[in-house]
């Protein structure tokens, strides 16, 4: 419905739902849909509007940041492009540590699961100079875990932008929609992936995957440390445990992980926000739309306040 107060407003969403039925009509004329196929002009007609609408949006904010004085815009090949902090210090020191201290563990402790192997026996003896000096190393990655842990706590707890993102991390039924969104894309049953904010449900799958596996670890692991103060069946469990979600969170790290901020095509070699905590203007666009197009609107709103706060000065002083 649109806000007939405002001719501009009217115009477009006149224009946006023309053009949305201009294009579901001429996908029917070239695919000839069956009658059953018919049935469903309406439903990705509204789909049309809705997105057209949401990309209208966000060009009209940009628009609006863009034009305001003091804010000239340049073509992109003269002037780099706006970058958007993603990160802050804080959450990157914890993830440094967090990545050295599993490095550590991983090159310690995936030997010691498989003995047999080679390389093993390679990286135990004749790189760390023996188990008791292999021990000692992976106790000191289990500190840095365990200290990346509570400082971790420290941060969902009393810091804003903590508690934002912890919020944020939270599962919803909207990430399931977008699971099968993405799959069906993938699957070329979807012309475009689902929009994301913050966080996507591949960052969430993240996020609770090293939550859950620091409390298993770090548990077992305090277990097998000072098993002379825990029952040998209680020792047994945490061995197993620890053994077993060792090999699944190295598994993960290598397969998933890596994948995601390493051989992904988008990011490939690497990507840098883990260092610089920024995203560049079009990986903002294309990776979290959503949450691009909120700083929009919130700059957009800002500016407009501003101006609004002059005028009135302006009218008060004449």
């Amino acid at each position: 419905m649109t806000d007939s107060s405002n001719p501009a407003e009217s115009k477009r969403e006149s224009l946006i739902s023309e053009l949305a039925e201009d294009i579901v009509q001429d996908a029917a004329t070239i695919a000839e849909p069956d009658e059953d196929r018919l049935e469903q002009v309406d439903e990705m007609t509204a789909e049309a509007r809705r997105r057209l609408s949401f990309e209208v949006s966000v060009l009209l904010n940009e628009a609006v940041t863009k034009l305001s004085p003091g804010r000239a815009y340049e073509e992109r090949k003269e002037t780099p492009q706006r970058t958007f902090q993603r990160f802050g210090v804080n959450f990157r020191l914890q993830h440094a540590l967090m990545f050295v201290s599993v490095i550590i563990l991983i090159i310690t402790g995936m030997p010691l699961k498989f003995p047999e192997l080679a390389i093993s026996k390679f990286i135990i003896i004749d790189l760390l100079g023996g188990l008791q000096n292999s021990t000692l190393i992976h106790r000191v990655g289990a500190v840095g875990l365990i200290i990346v842990g509570v400082w971790h706590l420290f941060y969902i707890t009393f810091s804003r932008d903590g508690r934002r993102d912890f919020f944020l991390m939270m599962p919803r039924p909207k990430d399931i929609k977008n699971f099968f969104q993405t799959l069906l894309y993938f699957f070329g049953r979807r012309p475009s992936p689902p929009k994301f904010g913050r966080f996507s449900f591949i960052e969430k799958f993240d996020y609770w995957a090293v939550y859950w596996g620091m409390v298993i670890m770090i548990g077992s692991g305090l277990i097998m440390w000072f098993k002379e103060w825990f029952p040998k069946y209680l020792f047994d469990i945490g061995r197993e445990a620890h053994s077993d979600e060792g090999l699944l969170a190295t598994l993960a790290i290598v397969i998933w992980h890596f994948y995601n901020v390493h051989f992904n095509p988008d990011v490939f070699p690497m990507s840098w926000v883990w260092w610089h905590g920024k995203l560049t203007e079009d990986e903002m666009k294309h990776h979290h739309p959503l949450e691009y197009a909120e700083i929009m609107e919130s700059q957009s709103a800002r500016i407009v306040e501003e101006k609004l706060k002059v005028a009135d000065t302006e009218e008060a002083t004449e």
